[in-house]
């Protein structure tokens, strides 16, 4: 059965933009915004669909350890999301919000 998937990306500067690309217009993929694609996925294994993407990806992309690619998809009625390369950073956003930590100094 085919599987919904979302992918983000952040391959970095000289990052192998051209063969993400190429992979993903093999795959039917859309762009869904700055860095984000969504495409329809059979895998022979729906119990290491990971696995499999992982591994379609590092055939089709050359990997470095500044790529990052973030997967997105329903298992179970539930969306989960894990990186399949890289890591969160930070958030650019820290200390922009209105929210009240309520943390008095010196705790």
């Amino acid at each position: 059965m085919k599987k919904a998937i979302w992918i983000s990306y952040d391959l970095g500067i000289g990052g192998d933009y051209d063969g993400l690309y190429r992979w993903l217009a093999n795959r039917g993929a859309v762009e869904c915004g700055e860095g984000v694609a969504f495409f329809n996925y059979l895998p022979n294994d729906s119990n290491r669909i990971l696995d499999e993407l992982k591994n379609e990806i590092e055939t089709n992309v050359r990997i470095n350890n500044k790529t990052r690619i973030y997967c997105i998809r329903k298992v179970e009625n539930k969306v989960k999301g894990v990186f399949l390369f890289g890591s969160r950073k930070g958030n650019p956003w820290e200390g922009y919000g209105d929210v009240d930590k309520g943390v008095e100094d010196g705790e």
